[in-house]
């Protein structure tokens, strides 16, 4: 809800022009400017509030993961170690935003996130059991985690061919899946924990 809410957030300052969730990166949205880089026009006045979010993203996905693992056992290094990769993706992403002059950190950020984030889901939905979580969510994230990795190539595909056809679209696709996996997992390990649950 964090990545979600701060995108929200970002997005709506964009104004003039309007920020577009099919045209532009979601990594504009960290980049105050007014700039221009990968033919895209990036002047995000709330840019401080998306790269928050980033940092919050990658500090609250590790330490949920920690506590997951600490709590069930078993498994706990594949997933502590992809946890510990998108936590570090999103720092990446938080202190070198997307304006060209950090392209490397920030790629190598925005790979390990999304890729990372949806082995991640991938894993704690195949091993639904270890991790507390339901069977039917667990198959809802393992599905999500396979779309967002197809997603992933489709992403490369049209950012490297430089045509920017729906890019912000695509991009999304990989991405927001590991969002809405994180949230099946947290709602239905609450709700497993909650008192006189059978």
């Amino acid at each position: 809800m964090i990545f979600f809410l701060a995108e929200f957030i970002a997005a709506a300052a964009w104004t003039d022009p309007p920020y577009s969730y099919t045209y532009h990166y979601i990594s504009d949205l960290g980049v105050h400017g007014p700039l221009e880089v990968l033919d895209q026009y990036m002047y995000s006045p709330l840019a401080w509030v998306m790269n928050t979010g980033f940092f919050l993203y990658g500090v609250v996905v590790f330490a949920g993961a920690a506590m997951l693992a600490g709590l069930r056992g078993g498994r706990r290094g594949a997933v502590l170690v992809l946890a510990a990769l998108v936590g570090a993706g999103s720092v990446l992403l938080a202190f070198f935003p997307g304006d060209g002059q950090a392209g490397t950190y920030h790629g190598l950020g925005a790979m390990a996130t999304i890729v990372g984030g949806n082995v991640l889901i991938i894993l704690i939905g195949r091993w639904y059991r270890r991790h507390g979580v339901a069977r039917r969510p667990g198959r809802a994230m393992v599905v999500l985690g396979a779309f967002g990795l197809v997603s992933t190539v489709a992403f490369l595909a049209v950012a490297g061919s430089g045509a920017n056809v729906l890019v912000g679209l695509v991009e999304r696709c990989a991405v927001y899946p590991v969002l809405v996996g994180l949230l099946c997992a947290g709602v239905s390990i609450g709700r497993a924990r909650r008192p006189g649950h059978s």
